[in-house]
């Protein structure tokens, strides 16, 4: 039977599409009216017009539906409350519609905010941890798991929810490629020592646990934490960006770690205000341990990633540059 798959055609929702094309599914997607279609035209999907955040663009959205796979959100908006209306409010909307026509599975890709930091470098955060949702992003994605679990044990759908890590992959964003081509010059800011984890996620690794979950029955009802097999420090995140862009003397500018602290106080400030600057938000956050374990995944899934940080950056430069982007 067909999918629902929301978020295209951003960045997971795209590849998502993509891969699941391959595999013969039939694709449905809610797309906005001004976004950029043609590549989903391409793939044959079908496509319905609409906005999340407009209960009435959804009507009918789901009829003959068997799974929706919830990727649409928003990571960096101009106002605080957009992370409400799109995460929280659009979640709502989608679950509803999907529930009234009797959607068998509803798929919600989280994120790894909801978790927030390591408590310490020696412990991995794991799906039993407490949430500690990191800012309004993790606390709307928190909000909107809430909603997925909620329907879920008062039987009205049978759900299962994703936290996936730092994305990295072919089409990725400009966000991403900015990043690269940062660390091209040579000489990068590494807040700290670059000895602080993050877990990431491969951009097929993360499709490929949304295939899983939809053919496990124990999936159910169930979190999971998805990323590559370990997490990586930053430092080696850096390095081997450089050594595949063929970078030459590469020296990184390590500044002290109370410099990404104070990023992160007026990253506070500036969101209790109802603004948000990206570049304070992530600065803020570049000390700090984001690391999980995928063990759950891999025992109740057979989820095992196939790409890791080296091959996973050498298909993410070709692909820039077999599309013309300069990197």
């Amino acid at each position: 039977m067909k999918v629902l798959i929301t978020g295209a055609p951003g960045w997971l929702g795209t590849r998502l599409v993509e891969i699941f094309r391959e595999r013969k599914r039939e694709v449905r997607c809610l797309v906005l009216s001004t976004a950029d279609d043609a590549h989903l035209k391409e793939l044959g999907v079908e496509m319905v017009k609409g906005n999340l955040v407009i209960p009435e663009d959804l009507k009918g959205l789901c009829e003959g539906i068997k799974t929706v796979f919830h990727c649409a959100g928003i990571i960096h908006p101009r106002r605080i409350r957009e992370l409400y209306e799109i995460n929280v409010d659009g979640t709502k909307n989608v679950l509803a519609e999907a529930i009234r026509s009797g959607v068998d599975r509803f798929i919600y890709v989280s994120s790894n905010s909801v978790g927030g930091v390591n408590i310490s470098r020696e412990k991995l955060m794991v799906e039993s941890d407490p949430p500690r949702p990191y800012k309004h992003y993790g606390v709307s994605k928190y909000k909107a798991e809430e909603l997925v679990n909620q329907a879920f044990r008062e039987g009205k759908i049978k759900s299962t929810v994703i936290r996936p890590c730092w994305f990295y992959g072919i089409r990725q964003p400009e966000r991403q490629t900015k990043f690269f081509k940062m660390i091209k010059k040579g000489n990068p800011i590494i807040f700290g020592n670059g000895k602080n984890l993050r877990s990431l996620s491969y951009i097929d690794n993360i499709v490929e646990a949304l295939w899983l979950i939809e053919q496990k029955d124990i999936s159910v009802g169930r979190t999971y934490w998805i990323a590559d097999k370990c997490p990586y420090p930053t430092i080696e995140i850096y390095q081997t960006i450089a050594r595949l862009l063929d970078v030459r003397g590469f020296r990184p500018r390590f500044v002290p770690t109370f410099t990404s602290t104070m990023c992160e106080v007026a990253d506070t400030l500036i969101q209790g205000a109802g603004f948000y600057v990206k570049e304070f938000h992530v600065a803020g956050e570049m000390v700090k341990d984001i690391a999980c374990s995928i063990k759950k995944a891999q025992q109740e899934l057979g989820y095992e990633p196939q790409i890791e940080l080296e091959e996973g950056v050498r298909r993410s430069i070709e692909w820039c540059r077999a599309n013309g982007i300069d990197i």
